[in-house]
């Protein structure tokens, strides 16, 4: 049994796959979704030669703290936001071991959105120190909470396969 849907649970050991094949090593930054991308793959028996570190970091403090997220960053374009999904990625990558890191931050809702960022507004960052290549994706999903939390963890880990396999 598993907490996760079939679907995803194949697209993590996917990755899992493609990674062992190419030496890689993962590691996740997460705010809207608490851990569950890390869960995602961890849910996986074996993982632990794959995913290095997993960062849950909800508030921004945590985002300085762990992440090296610049403060001015969040001052000026908020924790939801391109700037900072990318300095999350990049900054898992540079306190971990592993060679590509996603993050994930944005509004899971009910509550929490704006005109300006509405709920379902997720923004996520994949960077890889192996290639130098880093990117976000904006993405508007709908739902509920767990709907928009379960869909970024898809989104998240179809750009990490995407990446590993770019590598």
């Amino acid at each position: 049994m598993t907490i996760f849907p079939q679907h995803l649970t194949q697209l993590a050991e996917s990755i899992l796959t493609e990674a062992r094949k190419r030496g890689l090593r993962i590691a996740t930054a997460e705010s809207c979704t608490g851990g569950l991308i890390a869960g995602c793959l961890t849910e996986i028996a074996g993982s632990s030669d794959v995913v290095d570190r997993g960062f849950i970091t909800y508030s921004n403090d945590a985002k300085v703290q762990h992440l090296a997220v610049n403060p001015d960053t969040l001052e000026k374009t908020g924790a939801v936001s391109a700037e900072t999904a990318l300095e999350m990625a990049r900054g898992a990558l540079k306190v971990s071991r592993a060679q590509i890191a996603v993050s994930a931050t944005g509004i899971a809702g009910p509550g929490g959105g704006s005109d300006a960022k509405p709920v379902g507004l997720v923004y996520i960052g994949v960077a890889n120190g192996k290639t130098g290549n880093a990117f976000t994706l904006k993405n508007m999903f709908g739902g509920d909470r767990a709907a928009v939390r379960l869909e970024t963890v898809e989104t998240a880990l179809t750009a990490i396969r995407k990446e590993i396999e770019a590598s």
